[in-house]
């Protein structure tokens, strides 16, 4: 096992990684940009690091200082959390040559991912289901004539981005080389690369991910999650199981996507768009999830001990318990600092910052009174995970929990949580990705 482990990260997965790290008997070492000195976890981990700076660039995204950082600070072994460098394979690269074990997989399974051209045409080799959509596309002239193959609307989506960034829906082919134009220009600013490529447009699918665990010999899926309630192509509200799904299905696409990453040496997850009663491929994501709480809600397994277990070198056996079963019901609200009707980012000091204590409720946060919410990082404040023997006894404990959480000093989309949890067609499992768009 790890003696020490320097984690790369911020906020709310810091936080987690830290507490894995305690449980585990393993010293951890919390890096911290200097807006980040009130942090909660940095007097719960065994040390901290200054990552001089405010600006993400200069800190979390400092590959060679974290690098420096963790070897100055005696730390055998780096966890980069997610989002910033989790999944960047140079770094991981990087990682490693410096004598330090990154906690997540291989980078040659970074690369062959990552890029989502790619992994779209792994997955079609393994016979893994997909959607009807191209592969990169470098001209406007084999952009029409994927887009008149495909049919339209099409979404032009980055290969080498997330997060929503650079999509945009085209209804018509007169629409095509405007939204090229601005697709590539988003995604060179926003990832170094304008490659974009091709995906039927689905009006109102559902948005299920898979979560595999793997040691490089064995691989596993643990469960489903259903993400279908988001933002601007980012999740809001996630849960498990995925509601009025066939478990049957669910169990097949699952054994699909595990075979699918045959020799993958971590956590991961496939996530796939469910429409007319079909699965397809959307991505892979080659790290810890954010919404990862609710699986463990259900299965009893701790996903970040088992991430940290694999790495250190224990078999999957050890670290995961064979045919983890659903128990119950886990549903997740994110709280953000952003008003809850334009969903526009809320800067400020937390006056007050008080997560309640309640039956049934798990707050993961990594805000603490007095700290300041910037401009410069996510405003994820904190994720408020209810659990339950049924659906309904989850998503009553997730709205007492959203409700009782005393924040001020910054706006929050709690109000959009409270009237999304309480609202006939989430209650009634009619799930889709513009659900939010049609409560606004």
């Amino acid at each position: 096992m790890f003696e020490r482990v320097f984690v790369a990260n911020r906020a709310t997965v810091a936080r987690r990684v830290v507490r894995a790290c305690t449980d585990l008997g393993i010293e951890s070492v919390a890096a911290y940009a200097d807006i980040d000195h009130a942090a909660p976890q940095l007097a719960e981990a065994t040390a901290t690091a200054r990552l001089p700076g405010y600006l993400a660039a200069d800190t979390y995204l400092n590959g060679a200082k974290l690098i420096e950082l963790a070897r100055e600070a005696g730390c055998d072994a780096l966890h980069p959390g997610y989002g910033f460098l989790a999944e960047n394979a140079a770094f991981a690269r990087d990682v490693t040559e410096a004598g330090l074990k990154f906690i997540g997989p291989d980078p040659q399974w970074i690369d062959r991912l990552g890029d989502k051209t790619r992994a779209r045409a792994a997955m079609v080799e393994t016979g893994f289901p997909v959607h009807r959509g191209s592969d990169g596309l470098d001209a406007i002239e084999t952009l029409v004539e994927a887009a008149r193959g495909i049919g339209f609307p099409v979404l032009l989506k980055p290969a080498a981005g997330g997060g929503g960034i650079g999509m945009i829906r085209v209804d018509a082919e007169g629409e095509l080389a405007d939204a090229y134009a601005t697709a590539r220009a988003q995604a060179l600013h926003a990832f170094g690369d304008d490659r974009i490529y091709l995906e039927s447009w689905l009006a109102a699918p559902r948005h299920i991910e898979f979560q595999i665990v793997g040691d490089g010999d064995s691989i596993m899926g643990v469960l489903e999650r259903e993400c279908s309630v988001q933002r601007r192509h980012q999740k809001v509200i996630e849960e498990a199981p995925a509601p009025g799904l066939d478990r049957a299905q669910l169990a097949e696409i699952e054994a699909r996507a595990a075979n699918a990453l045959a020799g993958y040496d971590s956590l991961g997850t496939v996530e796939t768009l469910y429409a007319d009663g079909q699965f397809g491929f959307l991505e892979v994501n080659t790290r810890l999830q954010v919404e990862h709480g609710v699986t463990e809600e259900i299965t009893g397994v701790d996903l970040v001990e088992a991430q940290i277990r694999i790495a250190a070198g224990e078999r999957l056996a050890e670290a995961v318990p064979a045919n983890p079963q659903p128990r119950g019901h886990a549903v997740e609200a994110r709280i953000y600092a952003e008003d809850s009707r334009q969903m526009l980012p809320s800067t400020g000091r937390l006056t007050v910052c008080r997560p309640p204590t309640l039956t049934g409720v798990r707050v993961d946060s990594g805000y603490a009174e007095g700290q300041w919410v910037t401009p410069y990082f996510d405003p994820l404040l904190a994720k408020v995970i209810g659990t339950g023997d049924t659906r309904e006894q989850a998503i009553g404990r997730t709205l007492v929990g959203v409700k009782a959480f005393d924040i001020r000093g910054v706006d929050t989309n709690r109000a959009l949580l409270e009237r999304t949890l309480g609202s006939e067609p989430f209650i009634a499992g009619r799930l889709h990705t513009g659900l939010l768009d049609d409560l606004l």
